[in-house]
């Protein structure tokens, strides 16, 4: 009975033409069992396998190379943060895990064993109906070739005020606007989103946000933040505007 009900569900959905939620994990721990359970330990010197990449115990972060990818890195807190809706993320003091993870962009390069143009790099977060772990990660790999393409076109209209995109990037309506920083040094994303989004009367848990490196026309480095949020069909996941192949990079790479 239960077998019929989902195939029922999953009928009309498709005949909506609705998107069904991402596949939940077995274990939406994992993350944060491998981090704390091993990562963190290794770091202070105790005798088990180090699975991380890097573990930063004065910034609070831990650097892990995810399963999913050839290249793609997770940069997790070591604290007990559940996601982009956690209010530790807004405090005066919290760290800038956006800065982290962009600094951490090395370890992409260094699978893919060559460097990449900062407009083909970007980072993303989840909203908490569109992820499969309960410990905040921040996804960092290559940026899909097609969505590089569409934000160098739309670049010239994209500035220091969040405006709709022209274009849907996945099906979806994103919006973006321009952060004028080589390292967001000044500018902690979940902080200019949460401003917003509490004018707007939204909530945290239901956005997502990517942040996709990029080059001013002037030749100045910038970044693209985009922003999405949760609606019908639409499970806010930035992530899928990533390339977990780095199709994008292997294009670079001249064929003898």
């Amino acid at each position: 009975m239960h077998i019929i009900r989902k195939i029922v569900v999953f009928g009309v959905a498709a005949a909506l033409g609705l998107v069904l939620p991402p596949a939940r994990a077995a274990n939406p721990d994992a993350l944060w069992n491998i981090v704390n359970g091993q990562c963190v330990p290794a770091a202070h010197g105790a005798p088990v396998r180090q699975p991380c990449a890097d573990v930063d115990l004065a910034g609070g972060y831990a650097v892990l190379k995810d399963i999913v990818g050839v290249a793609q890195y997770l940069l997790i807190p070591t604290a007990r943060i559940s996601g982009i809706e956690s209010p530790e993320l807004l405090a005066a003091d919290a760290p800038n895990y956006w800065r982290d993870a962009w600094q951490a962009r090395r370890y992409v390069e260094g699978a893919l064993r060559r460097p990449l143009p900062r407009d083909e790099i970007s980072l993303a977060i989840n909203s908490a109906s569109g992820r499969s772990q309960n410990q905040l990660h921040i996804h960092i790999d290559c940026l899909a070739a097609d969505v590089g393409e569409a934000l160098r076109a739309a670049g010239p209209g994209i500035g220091a005020e969040w405006t709709p995109l022209p274009m849907r990037l996945r099906g979806h309506r994103y919006r973006a606007m321009r952060i004028d920083e080589a390292d967001l040094a000044h500018t902690d994303p979940f902080k200019l989103l949460a401003a917003t989004v509490a004018r707007e009367g939204g909530a945290m848990g239901d956005q997502t946000l990517l942040l996709a490196g990029a080059v001013r026309s002037d030749g100045a480095p910038a970044f693209y933040l985009l922003n999405d949020h949760v609606g019908l069909g639409d499970w806010a996941s930035s992530e899928e505007l990533q390339d977990h192949t780095c199709g994008l990079a292997d294009r670079a790479i001249e064929k003898p």
